[in-house]
């Protein structure tokens, strides 16, 4: 048995979900269990350094976590060999610069998304990585969500005969930051500095849906900006400039109809912050992030639309769980360890970085559709 490891730069992760999700629950994680184990009992073990700008932060998370290596000198990082992966969590203004860095210094690639602040540019990234021949990957943690998982095992048996439609609902309420501190930064309501729910969150609906789905046909698309002013971490009020809220039509080529509403500007009154309905010919289901619940066409009950009586129905009380029938890791842990199997072994790992342009694609397209009042066609995305 021996054991591999594998340097990584990691670049980002003092902002928080590069803190809590990848570093603590992936990487550290992965550490701590001594590393991914493989089929021939070798072990791949994770090496990151911690490259930032605020050196303080980084040392503290280094000495927190264990961590021996950090550097505010991300080409120094570059240029020793012993790193063969870049990783990057960076605001979405700031990553495209890094990867490119990093293809040009010959490093593998992992990266958060969008990842970068056009198409032109994802794909820009996704050329250059495929000319120097650097393995490349983008985080799509929703994926290996259990909630989703369920949701697959279910489309992929065929329970839902044809699908006909789905809702998709996201969101919930972040403080204005007056009165209570925002649980977001104040950079996602800036369109200046990359922020915007169409930008964050239709990259994570595009491989959502491309996953579960199919191949989206058309769209459109309306964004608004509810909230018009915000306080920022310093206590100042500035104007928001970019969409807190989104409400999508997606045509598939399926035919099948997906309504997805976005919204940082919302109430939950939902059984999780994300729930995904989907509504087929023999019977349907509710996916949130962990669980999943079905209703098939033989034990669907037969309401009647009468507002002067109360309702007789406990409709929530109709509907089955999916059972767990197997233990569900942390999505980013999961795709983590996919990856590093995918550098040292060559296992496949089909989220690379045409996939990630392919959301930029379509948060590019939903804010066409939204400024110009339209519907708009979803072309192929290729090199």
């Amino acid at each position: 048995m021996a054991t591999h490891k594998i340097g990584i730069i990691m670049n980002g992760v003092t902002g928080r979900m590069g803190t809590n999700q990848h570093l603590i629950r992936s990487i550290v994680a992965i550490r701590s269990e001594g590393g991914v184990k493989l089929a021939n009992g070798d072990v791949l073990y994770p090496d990151p350094i911690l490259v930032g700008r605020n050196e303080a932060k980084l040392q503290a998370l280094a000495d927190t976590h264990g961590i021996d290596r950090i550097g505010t000198d991300l080409e120094a990082a570059l240029a020793d060999d012993h790193n063969v992966i870049y990783f990057d969590s960076q605001t979405t203004v700031r990553r495209a610069e890094g990867i490119k860095q990093a293809i040009a210094a010959g490093k593998h690639i992992y990266c958060e998304k969008p990842t970068a602040t056009s198409v032109e540019g994802s794909l820009e990234l996704a050329r250059l990585a495929q000319e120097a021949g650097v393995k490349n990957g983008v985080v799509q943690d929703k994926l290996f969500l259990p909630g989703l998982l369920k949701l697959k095992r279910l489309i992929d048996s065929g329970y839902f005969g044809e699908i006909l439609s789905v809702k998709l609902d996201f969101g919930y309420w972040v403080f204005e930051g007056d009165w209570q501190e925002g649980q977001r930064p104040s950079w996602n309501y800036r369109e200046e500095d990359g922020g915007g729910i169409i930008v964050d969150m239709f990259a994570h609906w595009r491989y959502v849906i491309d996953n579960l789905f199919g191949e989206i046909k058309s769209l459109t698309c309306l964004g608004a900006t509810h909230i018009p002013s915000r306080v920022d971490e310093d206590g100042e009020t500035y104007k928001a400039t970019a969409d807190d809220a989104a409400y999508a039509i997606f045509e598939m080529q399926s035919g099948a109809v997906i309504q997805a509403n976005s919204s940082w500007t919302t109430r939950v009154d939902r059984d999780d912050l994300l729930t995904i309905q989907v509504d087929g010919k023999l019977g349907s289901a509710v996916a949130g992030l962990r669980d999943c619940k079905t209703q098939h066409r033989v034990q669907t009950p037969r309401p009647t639309w009468n507002p002067d009586i109360p309702n007789p129905f406990a409709f929530q009380e109709q509907w089955e769980q999916v059972p767990e029938n197997e233990t569900y890791d942390n999505g980013f842990k999961i795709q983590w360890e996919l990856f590093l199997k995918h550098i040292h072994q060559g296992d496949a790992f089909p989220w690379d970085l045409l996939e990630g342009a392919k959301g930029t694609q379509l948060s590019d397209l939903g804010l066409e559709a939204w400024h110009g009042r339209k519907w708009v066609d979803v072309p192929d995305l290729k090199l």
